[in-house]
């Protein structure tokens, strides 16, 4: 519109707003040039063609600003621009070193490791890809001339020694070359060309395998660190694009897209659309409860774990947990079970005679550390006590105990844990007991013992709910006649995809499912496949297939955070939320995810709790 009318200009915005959607909101990191905090307008106008809302975020290294930005971001776009102080990886710089910009170096460093703890959505163009590395334990090259010299004649040497000549006519591979890495043309001028991987993000998105693109750079990514993998190259093997290995919406390119019009923007449309799925993730989450079933960070205690804190030592923290934006967890007192010959005291950190005293010196433990941050933590013993918590703003943690063993063969202490709030015990662990047979056992009992029973039975009087993982299908079959409430499984996974004694069957999951019970899939990898590494991706099929033998009203998530679970995509408590976009791209809708997140869960437990007599 060429209209100098104001009027004219408003009357469209009044005539489309109240039909206009959510555009999500992209955060752009803005340059800063003597004085000035100043931003190429090809940014943000590919932004708004994407159907972004952009928000430009000068360089400011004030913790409290760069927090709150990212409370209100959807999207992170690194933009390009000077060089980064080698100082920042422990390097010293190079004589070939251009010019820094020490001003942008620490905001952009901060705001890129912040947003990737909370999982937002990121793209890095130019020096934004280097941020990335940077940030996130990568390497630079200071000089691409000088540094990718000695690496291409290290690859042409190897090519004349170890490459096979035709025979007819006795001709070697073409050597490698080095390419122009900071043209003198226009910016939109397509310079050299780019090989794009198979399978990954960025060909996703192109839809081919060789790109031309632009480039005025003459730092680059060297190594991209754990959290990366290369995705594309160009002809001399200068990294030009990378993204996450650890199966999230984070992108770098070396190259200018914000130039190059309908080509660039398709980089634009992907970070827009991923930030939108993030500002629906944060909305679902925000209406619905999220409870992880099981973790064993209590373990960690002894260390003296700041539990406040970002503690790298453990999972689950309160940071971690608002990163996630998890609501609540269902901490374990483990007991390990002694092999014959050992005491239990001898097997445990804490100085405690029996295991009762160690279970109770746990949720002592636990009560301190909420009671000292009481303001965002609360202990919650019920599904009413978990959603009054969420109304108000805090983070719950339930109890529960992990082996029967800290009974010390006294029924009499059911009453007690019931009254300190357990919600649930797991009957055994890698071992039998006096209660039942382990999947890892030696078939004592051959299912639950004479005294199993009775433990069972009180234990349905009390209203606590029974844990069959880790028990024998013997055990797991005895339970579910001996119990009349349903029992749970709160941290098991499907034989099916991982035949290994500690998951469950089939016919264990048809007729859990049966009883009215719910099983939980866990995080721990050796339970996931049986070769390689696992990923996020694996615990997605393992709770698609539970939900294809039970249904959706039997499965959920119980991580076992800090008793060795976490995977690739979902490591610890911080990765909450990216389960939930998974689930998402696979279709699911939000009543089905508030049944995974912990709604099948409290069904059981408020019908468990119900039954008290």
């Amino acid at each position: 519109m060429n209209s100098f009318r104001l009027n004219d200009h408003l009357e469209q915005i009044y005539q489309t707003f109240p039909e206009a959607g959510h555009q999500p909101i992209i955060g752009i990191t803005a340059n800063y040039s003597k004085g000035d905090a100043c931003l190429r307008d090809k940014y943000y106008q590919q932004v708004v063609d994407a159907g972004g809302t952009p928000v430009i975020i000068p360089p400011v290294a004030d913790k409290a600003a760069i927090v709150n930005t990212l409370d209100h971001i959807d999207g992170l776009l690194l933009t390009g621009g000077g060089d980064i102080n080698p100082l920042w990886t422990g390097e010293e710089p190079s004589p070939q070193l251009h010019n820094i910009n020490a001003t942008r170096d620490l905001p952009e460093l901060l705001i890129t490791r912040l947003a990737y703890n909370r999982q937002i959505p990121i793209l890095g163009i130019c020096r934004g890809m280097q941020t990335l590395a940077v940030a996130l334990d990568g390497k630079v090259s200071q000089d691409i001339a000088t540094e990718w010299k000695s690496k291409v004649d290290t690859i042409n040497d190897d090519k004349r020694r170890n490459g096979k000549k035709d025979k007819d006519k006795d001709t070697e591979s073409a050597p490698v070359a080095l390419i122009k890495h900071s043209q003198d043309g226009d910016r939109d001028l397509l310079s050299h060309s780019v090989h794009i991987m198979a399978d990954t993000m960025l060909h996703d998105i192109y839809g081919t395998d060789n790109i031309f693109v632009n480039s005025f750079h003459h730092q680059a990514v060297a190594n991209p660190g754990q959290r990366f993998h290369v995705t594309a190259t160009s002809p001399d093997g200068v990294v030009e694009a990378m993204e996450s290995s650890e199966y999230k919406p984070i992108l770098g390119v070396q190259w200018h897209p914000e130039w190059l019009g309908a080509e660039g923007l398709k980089l634009f449309e992907w970070l827009v659309h991923q930030a939108n799925n993030f500002y629906v993730a944060k909305k679902l989450h925000s209406r619905i409860l999220t409870l992880d079933t099981h973790c064993d960070t209590p373990m960690f205690f002894p260390q003296g774990i700041h539990f406040e804190q970002r503690d790298p030592r453990i999972l689950v923290d309160l940071h971690k947990m608002t990163d996630g934006r998890q609501d609540a967890t269902i901490m374990a007192a483990y007991l390990p079970q002694p092999k014959m010959g050992e005491t239990f005291s001898s097997k445990v950190a804490f100085d405690v005679k029996t295991p009762k005293e160690y279970a109770d010196t746990i949720f002592d433990k636990i009560e301190d550390i909420v009671k000292n941050n009481r303001h965002y933590l609360s202990i919650a013993r019920s599904p009413a006590e978990l959603y009054e918590d969420k109304r108000k703003g805090r983070k719950s943690i339930m109890f529960a105990i992990e082996n029967a063993l800290a009974l010390n063969h006294d029924i009499a202490n059911l009453k007690h844990f019931a009254q300190r709030g357990v919600v649930y015990i797991t009957l055994c662990h890698n071992g039998d007991n006096d209660i039942c047979d382990s999947a890892k056992g030696s078939e004592t009992h051959h299912g639950v013992s004479k005294f199993g029973q009775q433990v069972i039975k009180e234990m349905n009087r009390l209203g606590i709910m029974v844990d069959l993982s880790h028990a024998a299908e013997s055990s797991f079959f005895d339970a579910l006649e001996i119990s009349e409430t349903p029992i749970v499984c709160s941290h098991s996974n499907c034989k099916a995809l991982c035949d290994v004694p500690r998951n469950l069957s089939d016919e264990q999951l048809r007729r859990l499912a049966k009883k009215g019970g719910v099983a939980h899939i866990t995080l721990y990898g050796g339970f996931l496949r049986k070769e390689g590494e696992a990923s996020i991706l694996d615990a997605i099929a393992h709770l698609e297939h539970a939900i294809s033998i039970m249904g959706i009203e039997h499965v959920g998530l119980g991580t076992d955070f800090d008793g060795d679970g976490g995977v690739r995509g979902m490591a610890d408590a911080s990765e909450v939320i990216n389960f939930t976009l998974h689930l998402l791209r696979r279709k699911f809708n939000e009543r089905d995810i508030q049944k995974i997140w912990g709604g099948n869960w409290l069904r059981v437990m408020a019908q468990v709790q119900n039954m008290r007599k």
